[in-house]
């Protein structure tokens, strides 16, 4: 009963939209919780004293304190036992406290979780096919969510990816998009954090690099700015880093055959023909092109290892335009649906299951949705949890926790 009453008491102060004393908040947990009031008149003795005491409204007043713990509510300075929900400063937003995780909504394929990774997935058993995500950048000028710093990094990576890689199938992978666009201070050198990390995960976890997914990014801004459009001495920046990794290269749960693309018109035409009519020698006869070369019918091309993904989709927009209307921060720095939909089929099948841990605006998660794999994230920030649970009012299954 304890446990399950955490939501029931956030739940009130949601919806109180402003200060609860204890009476209403029990009131409220009642209704919610489908209790009836009489329990919340019985007492027993307890402790030393034996002092009548009602165990109802005490987990009640147990899980207040763990709210105010987690900087969810805070107490009215001038009152005893009158609380109400915590709200951001300026620009400022509300995150949970290390060592607490909320269910803030689920549907038939996944569950979204307030809380840090590090605290959830310590206590996870099922099994994970794939590590799909965006952590933070480490950014001197961190955005609202903040980021570890760059002289940080490496170990912070590593303590929250470790709980999760215990859960991780042979042959799961781990797909992290991180900035090739560190730089040194005051310099137009980039830092070595990227290849640092890699070195750092292959000798803690064992982990083998499978391939550096380039994604080019044909809306980004121009930059650094500084060094390419001042000082003239960087080219503008096109694309992000996927870095890909696997527990086992020999039992890699990848396939190409997932995510085949159109042929291009002039091999569409080839393949009518028959393939090749030429013979031909290339590169000191490295490469042989002989008649009926290229002539077998295919369903499609395999993928290049650049993938070209512009932010621009249906999917983002409607996240927005759902913020907007509730008053919630979208999250500054989105994955394309469409790039996040291609790892997550070409890293799992259907019915895998894949985590995001830093799920922002749960980009990820409705990729997984849309494409039939179960999923698991995590996010810290409220704000971002509320905004994400949008994408997902139509999905089968979806329920709105009761901590809204």
């Amino acid at each position: 009963m304890s446990d399950s009453l955490l939501p029931h008491v956030m739940q009130a102060y949601v919806q109180a939209q402003g200060p609860l004393d204890n009476d209403r908040l029990y009131a409220a947990v009642a209704q919610s919780a489908q209790l009836s009031l009489d329990l919340f008149e019985e007492k027993v003795p307890v402790g030393r004293s034996q002092q009548p005491v009602n165990l109802l409204k005490r987990k009640i007043r147990w899980h207040q304190q763990t709210l105010r713990d987690a900087n969810v509510i805070t107490r009215l300075s001038d009152k005893r036992g009158v609380w109400f929900l915590s709200q951001p400063e300026s620009k400022e937003l509300n995150r949970i406290s290390d060592g607490m995780c909320v269910l803030g909504f689920s549907t038939r394929l996944g569950i979204a979780i307030i809380g840090s990774c590090k605290d959830f997935f310590t206590g996870y058993n099922e099994p994970i096919h794939a590590i799909i995500t965006s952590p933070p950048y480490p950014l001197a000028r961190p955005r609202a969510y903040g980021n570890a710093p760059v002289s940080e990094y490496v170990d912070w990576i590593c303590e929250m990816l470790e709980p999760v890689l215990t859960n991780l199938v042979d042959g799961g992978s781990i797909a992290l998009n991180i900035s090739n666009d560190i730089f040194m201070a005051k310099s137009p050198a980039r830092s070595t954090y990227v290849e640092r990390l890699v070195i750092a995960l292959e000798d803690r976890f064992g982990l083998c690099l499978m391939d550096r997914l380039i994604w080019e990014n044909p809306s980004k801004p121009p930059g650094p700015i500084a060094w390419a459009s001042k000082e003239r001495v960087q080219l503008n920046v096109a694309y992000e880093p996927i870095y890909w990794f696997t527990n086992n290269p020999d039992k890699v749960l990848s396939n190409n055959q997932r995510v085949l693309q159109p042929h291009s018109d002039s091999h569409a035409k080839l393949l009518a023909r028959g393939g090749e009519t030429r013979s031909a020698n290339y590169c000191d006869g490295a490469y042989r092109i002989r008649p009926g070369s290229f002539g077998r019918q295919t369903a499609g091309r395999i993928p290049r290892n650049i993938l070209k993904h512009s932010h621009m989709s249906t999917q983002h927009r409607a996240y927005r335009a759902a913020c907007l209307a509730e008053g919630l921060p979208a999250h500054g720095a989105m994955m394309p649906y469409s790039l996040a939909k291609f790892l997550v089929e070409f890293l799992t099948d259907k019915g895998h299951r894949v985590a995001d841990i830093f799920s922002g605006s749960f980009t990820m998660a409705q990729a997984c949705e849309e494409a039939e794999r179960n999923w698991v994230a995590t996010e810290r920030v409220l704000e971002y949890v509320k905004g994400g649970a949008n994408r997902f009012r139509n999905a089968p299954g979806f329920d709105l926790a009761p901590v809204w």
